[in-house]
């Protein structure tokens, strides 16, 4: 297959950190900057090409299955593909079915009649209480994102607060995106919360040939701001739509990029419990 042939000549390249003591100020940065760019679009295989579908199924369908159906057989494909190829390992396949089934859940709750907080309008056979079922995958896309990105940027954290800590922040940050609607919306205590956690933290990566390092949080907001510039795409293309976006499209309200970076954060605390990326993490004492 040519375009697997193309990836593993390219995982090759990514792969050699061979130091390059010619490249210095300007063109080391611009060097770095250009790699750095390489392997966070490489991290993104999955979620790279779920997104191209979502362009490219129209709206109606194709051979008389329906978008919503079309997109699920795609991502299933996608799936299966990344595990017979080895791109991704059972162990990660595993995490990620539970970012599946977080964000499934989620959904169902969202697009409740009581709550409607957006909406999937498109007719579907695969579509329960009213969620299509690709839907899940499109959490699952950002935990396979973070999987990647470990392996491809060498990423290691230094001082992580403690697992009982950061899971149980976890577990708060997803129960808000619930009982918001009930007793109040506490994200940013949590997120003053997770600012104390993790003020001393560093991620550590690799673009290149050295070993660079930005605040732990800051990789997060970053993350989330991209995510929330898919979902504008996402909405634009009517995959979903928010109760303000029924009549004509507008923006997603830029209150969106919070909710991205506390669940970013929640699915990294869940990516960090796998055993390969544990060993690559130094707890604070």
């Amino acid at each position: 297959m040519p375009f697997y042939a193309t990836l593993r000549r390219l995982d090759l390249c990514l792969e050699n950190r061979q130091e390059r003591p010619a490249l210095e100020g300007w063109r080391r940065f611009l060097a770095e900057f250009w790699w750095f760019g390489i392997k966070e679009a490489r991290a993104c295989i999955f979620a790279g090409l779920f997104f191209l579908a979502l362009f490219a199924v129209p709206r109606g369908g194709w051979l008389g299955i329906a978008r919503y159906d079309l997109l699920l057989l795609i991502a299933l494909g996608l799936q299966a593909w990344l595990l017979w190829r080895r791109i991704e390992t059972w162990d990660e396949a595993r995490t990620i079915l539970l970012f599946h089934l977080a964000g499934f859940s989620l959904e169902v709750f969202k697009v409740s009649a009581p709550i409607a907080s957006w909406s999937y309008p498109d007719p579907a056979l695969t579509k329960v209480l009213g969620v299509p079922l690709f839907s899940g995958f499109m959490y699952a896309a950002v935990g396979s994102y973070v999987m990647q990105a470990w392996r491809i940027l060498h990423l290691r954290i230094e001082r992580h607060p403690p697992y009982w800590m950061s899971g149980g922040l976890a577990l708060l940050l997803y129960l808000n995106l619930f009982t918001h609607h009930f007793i109040g919306d506490y994200r940013w205590y949590l997120a003053a919360l997770a600012l104390g956690l993790y003020a001393r933290s560093s991620i550590i990566f690799t673009p290149l040939d050295r070993e660079r390092s930005m605040p732990f949080l800051l990789g997060f907001i970053l993350v989330g701001f991209f995510i929330w510039l898919a979902e504008n795409m996402g909405t634009f293309l009517g995959v979903w739509r928010y109760p303000n976006q029924l009549g004509a499209w507008a923006t997603v309200h830029l209150g969106k990029w919070s909710s991205w970076t506390m669940l970013v954060l929640m699915i990294f605390t869940l990516v960090s419990g796998l055993k390969h990326v544990k060993a690559r993490i130094q707890l604070s004492p």
